[in-house]
């Protein structure tokens, strides 16, 4: 079992920068790859970013390509996504996830947490 917490959301102006983190407990986080996924209101849950294990090699939707960053600090426990240049169709509750492989799809993940709001204003 793998706990997962998000922390780091809230509101902000469009343009502006946020930095998600979600710490993990129970297991070794270098066991997993790890995902962020989003879900705005009345949609379903999508794809943000990807990490592999060891933080070698990265997938981000093209939604987001070239201002957010994934990455992970394996001896912490933690993973992150930096959120730039931030727009209010980014607006979502934002959830971390594990998985045994490298995935972009939500069924393919095994472990998720609670979420973290994130309110992009125009």
């Amino acid at each position: 079992q793998v706990q997962l917490v998000e922390s780091g959301g809230g509101l902000v102006q469009a343009g502006g920068s946020l930095r998600l983190s979600c710490a993990a407990s129970g297991r070794t986080l270098s066991n997993y790859a790890m995902g962020w996924f989003r879900q705005g209101l009345g949609k379903e849950r999508e794809f943000v970013a990807a990490i592999t294990r060891s933080g070698g090699s990265t997938h981000y939707a093209d939604s987001v390509k070239g201002r957010f960053t994934i990455s992970r600090d394996n001896a912490k426990n933690t993973v992150y996504l930096q959120m730039n240049t931030l727009k209010p169709e980014d607006t979502a509750v934002y959830y971390c996830a594990a998985t045994r492989i490298f995935a972009i799809q939500v069924r393919e993940y095994d472990y998720w947490g609670q979420g973290t709001q994130v309110t992009v204003s125009s």
